[in-house]
């Protein structure tokens, strides 16, 4: 029997990188691989939910449930952007 596993991946993934990217404008100063250091922080901070195609996840959620899932992105995001922010900061003054 021949499994593929490809089309299994993290819920959160994508919402996360788009919001990555959405968000880059408003940190300048952050290089490419501090970008990746806040997804990767994000992404920590947020439930693992594996799919194999996200509209199926979309379509099973409640109306609470979707606002739940913004609200968590949305407060990962804020948390791993300063998180990142301070850390590089810290590392610049011990320089």
């Amino acid at each position: 029997m021949n499994i593929n596993f490809e089309q299994v991946h993290n819920y959160y993934e994508r919402i996360v990188f788009e919001e990555v990217a959405r968000q880059v404008t408003e940190y300048p100063d952050y290089s490419a691989d501090m970008l990746a250091d806040v997804a990767c922080v994000a992404l920590n901070r947020l439930p693992a939910r594996y799919v194999r195609h996200d509209v199926d996840m979309m379509f099973y959620l409640t109306e609470n449930e979707r606002h739940v899932i913004e609200e968590s992105v949305r407060e990962a995001m804020g948390f791993s952007f300063a998180f990142v922010g301070e850390r590089m900061a810290k590392r610049a003054r011990a320089t």
